[in-house]
């Protein structure tokens, strides 16, 4: 099958399945109506609380899912073959990611804006409350940490890209000035925005910025204080300073990445150029994990992951001003994602074929090229290859419109850059809200405050990412445990959207049930293997920081069950 086969079929279906599978979860299961008060109006604050045009939080709530997580998913996955690659993300995004994203955001709107955490117990109890924090708090102390080192790595790798992605913060901070001080158009405004952060894109592909060691710190761990700095500020001003333009533009980025890839997807299939070049499915490539369980771990966003419902429920709940728009926002950001999933695939199983550099210098094509890449599980599980398998084939289907191939790179670098700083920032402002959550339900109010909250965020993940050196790479230790805590935060998010719907009576609760079920069986089933893999390789530090995942997994679902089963009567 060709590539622009799979791309044209794919969006059709994902259009379709928007009007009809979404728009009947909306109507029919949620029963969206204008009218109810929603937490942006409700509890107003101009800080966090702010009612927003479905368009800009669209934009804020896709750019915080995506981050790199469609992009290092299937970058991975794809050595499975490209066939249950796409199969996943094509029916996993339509029928359970953007259930869950769905189902989080609507819950949370109707629940004040509470975290899926928070609102936890009220759907099941007090107890399992607190455990959902746990697992919470973990999850998000990861990904700032590891974000941090993602943008670090990028910058290293693409330096083209560092001036750029700093002077979109300084446009972002004019363009949100302009919008709500001074009453410019959004749409005029924001266009003018990406256009400036374009000429900047072209001013640094000959102002490659590198950064040097500094007082014995490695480049990678010097970014990280700056960015882990930077998330500090960015995560406490209000969402209209910084958040919500910053998100504008990149949702514009988006959507000009993604016309270019269509484009030169077009444009390289009729040039003859653009041919699959990955096997359809490889069920045992040298040294990888099995792929049942571990395909469903590995393609997360793209497919689904628990993050989502983090900022469904986070950032995302407080900011969307009308019960209608939960559907745009939360159901239609997925199928976004898994369209951006798909270019994905597209560019790292046939993309990467149309030319691919060896460390030796030397050019390879066609099968070659993917081979060489993904040769074993090892040589494409690092995290500067997952990234350059996708910039690169990008890169060359790019190309074909006429753009220079070092500035389809850079452009790519930005565009990689861009959305892990957003997910940086989205996760420590959720990672606020978590902390003073949590803080608040213990009575400890001296530290739920903005900047205390915000404090602990950023100098927990700061000590991550520094407790094995200087090179801010210690969140690394973790990465292995990330893709099963994430999936398993979403398989438990769907345990509560069920019981939610259960209390609505009839059989509506199948919509996220059956999703929940398939999701806690791999996720359990990849914790088990994990435990077993961690433990002969004599891992204490994963082996029990993994043994308590799982617990904590079985310990809510068995929660959940019961009181799913408490309620039948209730139906």
């Amino acid at each position: 099958m060709s590539a622009l086969v799979i791309m044209v079929v794919a969006f059709i279906g994902y259009i379709l399945m928007y009007n009809l599978y979404g728009k009947f979860i909306g109507q029919k299961i949620f029963k969206l109506s204008q009218g109810p008060a929603v937490p942006s109006i409700e509890l107003e604050d101009g800080m966090d609380y702010v009612p927003t045009k479905k368009e800009v939080i669209f934009g804020h709530h896709f750019t915080s899912i995506a981050g790199t997580g469609p992009i290092v998913g299937p970058a991975i996955a794809i050595i499975w073959g490209w066939v249950p690659a796409l199969i996943w993300v094509f029916f996993g995004s339509i029928f359970m990611g953007a259930v869950h994203d769905f189902g989080a955001l609507i819950i949370s709107m109707r629940n004040q804006g509470k975290s899926v955490a928070d609102y936890t117990s009220k759907y099941v109890n007090a107890r399992t409350r607190f455990f959902f924090f746990l697992v919470v708090f973990l999850e998000l102390w990861i990904v700032i940490a590891i974000f941090g080192l993602v943008i670090a790595v990028v910058f290293a790798m693409y330096p083209s890209s560092v001036l750029p992605v700093w002077c979109e913060v300084f446009i972002a901070l004019y363009l949100g000035h302009a919008i709500y001080k001074q009453g410019k158009s959004i749409l005029a405004w924001s266009i003018i925005a990406v256009i400036l952060m374009y000429v900047t894109v072209g001013i640094g592909v000959y102002l490659p910025i590198k950064m040097p060691a500094i007082a014995g710190i490695p480049p990678t761990g010097v970014w990280t204080i700056i960015l882990l700095a930077y998330a500090f500020i960015a995560s406490t001003l209000p969402v209209t300073t910084l958040l919500q333009p910053r998100d504008f533009i990149n949702s514009h980025q988006l959507l000009i990445i993604m016309l270019l890839l269509i484009v030169g997807v077009f444009l390289s299939a009729f040039g003859g150029n653009l041919h699959i070049v990955a096997p359809a499915i490889q069920t045992a490539p040298a040294k990888a994990p099995p792929m049942w369980p571990f395909l469903f771990i590995t393609i997360a966003c793209g497919a689904i992951s628990g993050f989502h419902s983090l900022v469904s429920s986070g950032t995302s709940s407080k900011q969307v001003r009308d019960e209608t728009d939960s559907l745009f926002v939360g159901y239609g950001s997925m199928l976004m994602e898994g369209a951006l999933a798909t270019l994905v695939i597209i560019a790292v199983s046939a993309g990467i074929g149309m030319g691919y550099v060896t460390k030796s210098g030397e050019t390879l094509v066609g099968v070659a090229a993917w081979t060489t890449h993904y040769s074993s599980w090892a040589a494409a599980a690092g995290l500067g290859s997952k990234i350059a398998a996708f910039v690169n084939g990008s890169a060359n289907m790019i190309a074909s419109t006429g753009l220079p191939n070092s500035v389809a790179v850079v452009i790519m670098g930005v565009f990689v850059a861009s959305f892990a700083g957003t997910t940086l920032d989205t996760a420590t402002r959720i990672q606020r809200y978590i902390v003073s959550e949590l803080f608040g339900s213990l009575k400890m109010n001296f530290l739920t405050g903005k900047y205390v909250a915000t404090f602990i965020a950023v100098a927990t993940a700061l000590a991550l990412a520094f407790a094995t050196g200087a090179g801010g790479k210690g969140a690394l230790k973790l990465w292995p445990l990330f893709g099963a805590v994430n999936q398993t935060l979403a398989g438990l998010v769907l345990i509560i959207i069920t019981v939610y719907l259960k209390t609505k009576g009839g059989t509506k609760w199948l919509i996220s049930g059956i999703p929940a079920v398939f999701m806690m069986v791999m996720t359990i089933w990849a914790l088990v293997l994990n435990q077993t893999k961690f433990g002969t390789a004599d891992n204490t530090l994963l082996q029990v920081v993994n043994g308590l995942i799982l617990l904590l997994a079985i310990w809510i679902t068995v929660e959940g069950l019961m009181k799913f089963m408490s309620m039948k009567s209730e139906s």
